[in-house]
């Protein structure tokens, strides 16, 4: 490195964070929508075709039928979630980084860039899980026509009185499973594209917009190739009737691999990734940017 790095501070990781969170879900909620849709479509019943036939299919029946406005349906509780979560999430990472420096000028390997994406996959899941829950519930409700939450708070209320904090938590064991590995690999394969894409000499922090799109998108690529099958176990557990899978994730898996083989593991596999290239673009840059802010706002924070 050429130049003196910035000290790293976990409190504007944080702010900036909540940033590009914000900036990640109007990239990425129209095709999480389709994502959750596609994952927990019914089974067709003999002689009849399946709801959608893909990502595409399912994208203009949706604005066919609901207009622009249904591919943003149910995105006030991941903006609320989200800011926080992504706030939370980029903090963890500058703790598990600084928590690894000896000095604040050691430059940290990749196991280690790996290991404190892992302790920001801990530190989500705590906001995370109920979040995801309560997001999946109210997004398969609009497909399957039956109303039975009036909105997040309200499906909060209702979960909470049928089975107590534990049915609010439901599925945070998936949750963990699917975002600290991930996590790792998100932040590491960021911080490993971003050394890649830097010209000899130069420091990290001058590269150019399209770099840091490049970098921030293909890292939500990484993340999603791990998260994905956890992710479908946790779609289907979490939106399961309560009591039908006593094991949990191992009957789903189970279930899962008999009746439609490992593929179904990778289910919606398309949709996830189509969106995780412009959501994650659009977050790491939206942090780059706040993080310039915050550094050239308080540089000695």
């Amino acid at each position: 490195m050429s130049k003196q790095q910035q000290p790293i501070s976990p409190l504007k990781n944080f702010f900036a964070g909540g940033f590009g969170g914000v900036c990640l879900v109007f990239a990425g909620h129209p095709l999480d929508t389709i994502k959750v849709r596609l994952q927990t479509q019914p089974k067709p019943k003999p002689g009849e075709s399946l709801l959608y036939a893909g990502t595409i299919d399912c994208l203009k029946k949706t604005v066919a039928k609901e207009g622009v406005k249904g591919l943003y349906k149910g995105m006030a509780a991941p903006i609320i979630g989200v800011t926080p979560m992504f706030a939370v999430c980029f903090f963890g990472f500058g703790l598990g980084k600084k928590l690894q420096q000896r000095t604040p000028d050691d430059i940290l390997t990749y196991p280690q860039l790996f290991a404190a994406g892992m302790l920001s996959g801990v530190f989500t899941t705590a906001i995370m899980a109920p979040g995801e829950r309560i997001k999946c519930l109210l997004q398969i409700q609009a497909s399957t026509g039956e109303v039975k939450y009036a909105g997040p708070m309200d499906c909060v209320k209702q979960l909470y009185r049928e089975s107590g904090i534990r049915g609010i938590y439901r599925g945070t064991a998936l949750t963990l499973m699917r975002d600290v590995p991930a996590s790792g690999m998100y932040f590491m394969s960021y911080e490993w594209l971003k050394h890649l894409l830097t010209p000899a000499g130069k420091s990290h922090n001058e590269l150019s917009v399209p770099s840091v799109l490049f970098a921030g998108g293909m890292a939500g690529i990484f993340n999603w190739a791990v998260a994905i099958p956890p992710d479908v176990l946790k779609s289907r557990f979490q939106t399961a009737p309560e009591g039908k899978y006593p094991n949990g994730f191992r009957d789903v898996l189970r279930e899962l691999i008999r009746e439609e083989g490992v593929a179904s593991l990778y289910k919606g596999f398309n949709a996830v990734m189509l969106r995780a290239f412009p959501a994650n673009a659009a977050c790491f840059l939206g942090f780059e940017l706040a993080m310039k802010f915050l550094n050239w706002l308080a540089p000695n924070l």
